[in-house]
């Protein structure tokens, strides 16, 4: 159901990709109420000179994260929680006890429940069918 797709730079030993990737799954299911099987986490790594903040190449770790959920279905409250624990995380896993990037950022993206969808079905179509059922 939601997607997240996180950018870091400097590049990251693969392992810690898995430890990231558990733990934004899991802030998800917390802080958002959504289900941990169906939800994807993406990671790109991009060396340094790739990333650039005001004209220059970044210089300290820097994460850009970004998730997408049906919209309507949180809070303001529940997404500056995600936020707030999210850029920790981050902050914690790729810091290595150094502040990240002051343009480091977390964004949550809300998109319309007839826009997308997974396994062939939009979330439109997902809420469709569960209000019938709970009518029968």
């Amino acid at each position: 159901m939601p997607t997240l797709q996180l950018k870091v730079s400097p590049l990251q030993n693969p392992a810690r990709y898995r430890t990231l990737a558990q733990a934004l799954t899991r802030l998800t299911a917390e802080h958002l109420g959504k289900r941990a099987e169906v939800t994807a986490v993406m990671i790109d790594d991009l060396p340094a000179a790739r990333w650039y903040v005001g004209g220059v190449d970044v210089q300290r770790p820097t994460a850009f994260l970004e998730i997408s959920v049906t919209q309507g279905t949180n809070t303001a409250p529940q997404k500056a929680a995600f936020i707030a624990a999210a850029f920790a995380e981050l902050q914690e896993q790729l810091g290595a006890g150094a502040p990240l990037a002051e343009a480091s950022y977390v964004i949550v993206r809300e998109l319309p429940a007839t826009d997308w969808g997974y396994n062939g079905q939009t979330q439109a179509a997902r809420q469709t069918a569960r209000a019938f059922s709970l009518a029968l």
